[in-house]
């Protein structure tokens, strides 16, 4: 990768020019953790709302906003904060506008079909794509919710394409941990695999059981006396309906093998109380639930940070452009 004259001046900035597309949660994080440490130079927001994009800007987060075209014509490094579903039509949108030697990362949580999407809208200049995804989020969204301390000792999982530069890996790779990430690189198959076990599907599975409780006929008695372990287990169920549908959909191969798998499991249980085995209830209990201690003590210091993806974030969809006007 080649940068632009000014990032090879002593003391000039890792990313002199960074781009945002959805400047909510997770770019704007991005954006004032690269800011905080004085690695870059110039940020211009592109989003569907005025007034999100101004309040970026009024909190420093980024210092103007433009078009999709305008913005990306003098970017050294792009960070799309879009829903996957937006992901080609984006990508084509920038693609005309997009200089040789910038680099395009993403956040989203999926990552086979983001780069199937990448390949069939940027064509034989993918290589100017990195896929990425950052492990971390919150409830809040919009420009007010960034924080530059958010990627703090958190993962931020790359699935570098063959075509991609080893010095193109290794500026997104950096940028991240100058934002305080821990970066691991891995297969896209092997990230979907993962994700769609540990985020995925308890997300499918709190959309679910709130589904079950709010259909019932006794839906507000059992609601009003709902305590600490019916709001943890449903929190996430709050979560964009948009964003999940496509996670859902992009991943559907393996989410449905992995709630197979869950099923299963809920048939082992199901088994043991419905014959009353007593034995076999305590062994499931116990084994599970030893597990989840040892890694709950191992991961305390995680306790603080949500967990949530970043398809686009947690933050709303409205936070970027849709997939038929990048424009603001």
């Amino acid at each position: 990768m080649t940068l632009p004259t000014p990032s090879t001046a002593p003391g000039a900035p890792l990313v002199p020019v960074l781009v945002v597309v959805g400047v909510g949660l997770i770019g704007g994080s991005f954006a004032a953790a690269l800011r905080q440490v004085g690695q870059v130079g110039k940020v211009i927001g592109v989003g569907r709302q005025v007034a999100s994009l101004e309040r970026a800007r009024d909190l420093g987060l980024i210092d103007d906003f433009l078009p999709l075209e305008h913005a990306v014509a003098h970017a050294d490094l792009v960070l799309l904060s879009v829903p996957v579903g937006a992901t080609e039509a984006t990508l084509a949108a920038l693609l005309p506008h997009l200089p040789e030697h910038a680099v395009v990362t993403d956040v989203g949580s999926t990552k086979r079909d983001v780069i199937a999407a990448a390949r069939a809208a940027m064509g034989d200049r993918i290589n100017q794509f990195v896929p990425g995804h950052p492990i971390a989020g919150s409830e809040q969204s919009g420009p007010d919710a960034a924080q530059a301390g958010l990627y703090q000792g958190r993962d931020v999982i790359l699935t570098p394409l063959l075509q991609n530069t080893r010095a193109d890996v290794e500026f997104v790779q950096l940028a991240w941990e100058l934002c305080g990430a821990d970066v691991r690189l891995m297969t896209p198959e092997l990230h979907d695999r993962a994700l769609a076990s540990v985020s995925h599907v308890p997300h499918l599975l709190a959309f679910a059981y709130m589904g079950q409780v709010i259909g019932a006929p006794d839906t507000a008695l059992r609601l009003d006396l709902a305590g600490s372990g019916f709001r943890d287990f449903t929190r996430i169920a709050g979560g964009s309906p948009d964003m999940w549908r496509d996670i859902f959909l992009a991943n559907s191969d393996v989410l449905l093998d992995e709630v197979a798998q869950v099923r299963g499991m809920l048939d082992m249980f199901e088994r043991a109380i419905r014959h009353g085995d007593t034995e076999q209830l305590t062994m499931l209990l116990q084994a599970i639930s030893s597990v989840r201690r040892n890694w709950g003590e191992a991961h305390a210091a995680d306790a603080s940070a949500v967990d949530a993806p970043s398809a686009g974030g947690v933050q709303s969809a409205g936070d970027a452009p849709p997939a038929s006007s990048p424009e603001v």
